[in-house]
């Protein structure tokens, strides 16, 4: 080889070294810390499906105690959506109750009744009479097993020589019909 083609050959090897150092090496720099930012953001995706997995049986449970929860509720309402057909369920009800424990209903008066959010109150004043005031103890822990549910809002009782005459408001609970269908969707 002449001595020209050494220094061509050299000068060759000089611009691919200094080519190298200037293109290549940073070229490879950025690949790898791209493919170093991909791997950690892996990880990252990893860890947090796993703990998603981990997680996934609390939230399944939690999500079947809610519908349990929301089914029991559900039950604790009045399916009717008028007044009338409410205040009417209301009286059968404490009427059959009252009926079990030995109290008369003597009268009832007009149901009131508010509606609000997509809810129904139907508060029914009931007049009670009976010979015995444990009657009435246990008509009251009926009321609050009752389904569906009846409240107590107040009550009164008076004695009239053998016998307990006085009156019982209960309310009870309804979802209007808008919020039924607008919740089934």
């Amino acid at each position: 080889m002449t001595k020209r083609e050494k220094n061509i050959l050299a000068l060759a090897l000089l611009t691919g070294v200094v080519f190298a150092f200037t293109q290549v090496l940073p070229a490879a720099r950025a690949w790898h810390a791209d493919g170093a930012a991909r791997v950690a953001q892996l990880q990252s995706e990893i860890a947090r499906e796993q703990r998603l997995q981990d997680t996934a049986a609390e939230w399944a449970e939690r999500r079947a105690g809610v519908e349990a929860r929301g089914l029991a509720l559900q039950a604790m309402l009045f399916q009717e959506t008028s007044i009338p057909l409410i205040s009417a369920s209301i009286q059968r009800l404490v009427r059959d109750l009252a009926g079990q424990h030995g109290i008369s209903i003597t009268s009832t008066k007009l149901a009131e009744a508010m509606e609000t959010d997509g809810w129904l109150l139907v508060e029914q004043e009931l007049s009670l009479l009976t010979d015995n005031q444990q009657n009435l103890l246990q008509l009251l822990r009926s009321l609050d097993t009752a389904t569906p549910w009846l409240g107590v809002s107040s009550f009164s009782i008076r004695r009239n020589r053998n016998q307990y005459a006085g009156t019982l408001t209960v309310v009870g609970f309804s979802q209007t019909e808008s919020t039924r269908t607008g919740s089934a969707e």
